[in-house]
């Protein structure tokens, strides 16, 4: 899964970009790359108020780093989901992509989010998300010191993304509202199968760096893999420290076949 990779600012091409994104699952098809993907989103139609130039970040330096990678597995599984899981499950799915690709983003979410969320904040401010930036840079994990501009431009890209995904308030403005944030069934069977065939093995999967986007501890997990085990996606016993779970789909296409029908 993400690797600990250098933040840079490439959530600039673009945000959350839903619609976008939506619109582009339904051009992909397996097997194309970024280059044809934004040919066939040019010739669509599907576009007309987004220049050429515009289009090519979209597809690029946006969807491509988040969908397109391990193969395209990503876009296919996500397309496949799309045409019958709600928007704010597919919003929740994007979030998780789009956090692995841009993980100055996942560990905004996960550290200063989540950290005020559950302090009882009402509100994340571009300040908050300046400081985070700016320890970081501080820390090193930017590869050169980043201008004043660029600083201010990457914490408002972060809190823009929040507001996109559902979590934040939308629209322009310096100080966000922080919204009730909780993860989907859909979701969580994603994520818990996904890992699982990743080679993550049981108790590793219940404290996964990605459970903590939705502000999910080891308990919570466990809790959430249990509630799947209710909808019959999987068999899990717990006793004590040791989880045992039974798989019952062989692979994701299984598994995103059965989401869409349930």
């Amino acid at each position: 899964m993400a690797d600990n990779k250098l933040y840079t600012s490439q959530l600039g091409a673009g945000l959350g970009l839903v619609n976008e994104t939506k619109t582009l699952f339904e051009l992909y098809s397996p097997g194309v790359s970024a280059n044809q993907l934004h040919q066939v989103a040019l010739e669509s139609g599907r576009f007309p108020t987004v220049t050429a130039r515009r289009l090519r970040n979209i597809v690029v330096e946006c969807f491509a780093p988040r969908y397109l990678v391990a193969g395209g597995a990503p876009a296919a599984r996500l397309k496949q989901l799309a045409a019958t899981i709600s928007t704010a499950d597919l919003t929740q799915l994007m979030l998780v992509f789009t956090s692995r690709a841009n993980p100055i983003l996942g560990d905004f979410i996960r550290q200063v989010y989540w950290g005020r969320y559950t302090g009882g904040y009402t509100q994340i401010t571009n300040e908050d998300a300046r400081t985070f930036v700016g320890r970081a840079i501080d820390d090193g994990l930017t590869t050169k010191r980043w201008s004043e501009s660029m600083v201010r431009n990457v914490s408002g890209y972060l809190t823009g993304c929040c507001a996109d995904y559902g979590m934040l308030e939308r629209g322009r403005r310096t100080s966000r509202r922080i919204l009730p944030f909780r993860i989907s069934p859909v979701v969580a069977a994603y994520l818990a199968y996904e890992l699982h065939f990743a080679g993550v093995g049981n108790n590793a999967l219940l404290t996964h760096e990605d459970w903590q986007l939705f502000g999910l501890a080891h308990e919570d997990v466990l809790e959430e893999i249990k509630r799947l085990s209710l909808k019959g996606l999987l068999i899990v016993q717990a006793a004590g420290e040791v989880i045992r779970i039974s798989w019952k789909q062989h692979d994701m296409e299984a598994l995103c076949d059965a989401l869409t029908q349930s």
